[in-house]
């Protein structure tokens, strides 16, 4: 059984404006007075007006359920106390004249100093998933298999087409503003881990990048913990629906360990058509046509249900092929989170929207 832990970053947001509310110091003061959510467990992010929750290390989906849908009560009640709202969105719809204040810390600050403009814009959230491996060269033979299909995932998670108001065009705008940072989108294929270590030292002694946390590619080596972190995620409004990312990274995972001890080939896809199909991804969701990771051109549905066949055999083993295929029948009959907000905006106005998110956040179902 292969252990996970999952990691959501949500928005703190005015309850009368509807914009950026920078009281994430607030938030957590309030949250640390409840018992059912520690110090560790919401921790600041880069921004006042973001708040991230950290689940403990997960043995099955409904750990993991369990212990997400405790964390966002535990953060949603904190914030009314602090006087303003979580919403799971992976972008701030509205915007106000002044960007939210970065949060204190040197690394943080020193991250304004060099880009503040991307800084002032980074009101996106995630939802990173980390799956633990045995050792590091294991995880970039992970890396290396499961690189082709997060297009796919980027393609299904799409919950940020609204950006100051106004409708994007994109289902996962949050992937475009990410992809302005000097390192990110699906990392390239990796000879070992040797590879990969050279590869982050070129980039550091190029002076390019201020940290190894700058290392923005959307599935990495965790430097902190003994797993593979995939990071291409919008945060999900509903916590079922992360649970089910939650289900299909570790499927991949286990599938991955698999084809590598079996001897499996590796896929391989060029660089620029993978980044390719990422934006594509990005910007049409499930609403049209994807690119496979064989690089085909192939309806939405289809490239989905191929991602299920793939990982069927892992799915079946721990036990979760129940929850994640109807989960990811229930994604495909609604739409992805961004056209839901979109149905939401159409039918009622922009003005609906953040009371939408907010209640959203807080159920496992739709009302």
């Amino acid at each position: 059984m292969i252990t996970l832990g999952v990691e959501e970053e949500y928005l703190l947001i005015d309850p009368e404006t509807a914009l950026p509310a920078p009281r994430v110091h607030e938030v957590r003061a309030a949250a640390g007075l409840q018992p059912i959510a520690d110090e560790e467990e919401v921790q600041t992010e880069l921004l006042q007006a973001q708040v991230e929750a950290v689940t403990p290390v997960c043995t099955d989906l409904s750990e993991v359920g369990g212990h997400l849908l405790r964390l966002r009560h535990a953060v949603s009640a904190a914030a009314e106390r602090a006087g303003c709202r979580i919403a799971a969105c992976g972008a701030a719809p509205l915007a106000g004249p002044l960007p939210p204040p970065v949060t204190e810390n040197a690394r943080y600050l020193a991250m304004r100093r060099r880009a503040p403009q991307l800084v002032d814009e980074q009101l996106v959230n995630g939802m990173h998933v980390h799956v633990a491996v045995p050792d590091r060269e294991m995880g970039v033979a992970l890396l290396n298999r499961l690189r082709v299909w997060l297009p796919t995932l980027v393609a299904m998670c799409g919950n940020s087409p609204f950006w100051d108001g106004r409708d994007t065009g994109f289902s996962s705008w949050r992937t475009v503003v990410f992809g302005r940072w000097p390192v990110g989108g699906p990392p390239p294929r990796f000879e070992d881990a040797a590879d990969y270590e050279r590869r982050i030292e070129a980039l550091m002694d190029a002076g390019v990048l201020a940290d190894r946390g700058q290392i923005y590619w959307q599935a990495r080596l965790s430097d902190r913990h003994p797993t593979v972190e995939v990071r291409c995620l919008d945060v999900q409004l509903r916590a079922d629906e992360a649970v089910m990312f939650a289900g299909i990274v570790r499927g991949l995972a286990a599938t991955a360990l698999r084809e590598e001890k079996e001897g499996a080939p590796v896929p391989d896809v060029a660089p620029e058509l993978l980044y390719a199909a990422n934006w594509h991804a990005a910007r049409y969701g499930l609403s049209g046509l994807l690119v496979d990771p064989a690089g085909r051109r192939r309806s939405a549905g289809d490239v989905v249900c191929a991602l299920l066949d793939h990982i069927a055999p892992a799915l079946d083993d721990m036990g979760d092929t129940r929850e994640v295929t109807s989960l990811v029948h229930r994604l495909l009959r609604e739409g992805c989170p961004a056209d839901r907000q979109r149905r939401v905006v159409a039918r009622d106005g922009l003005g609906a929207l953040p009371a939408f998110l907010t209640a959203q956040s807080t159920e496992s179902t739709e009302s």
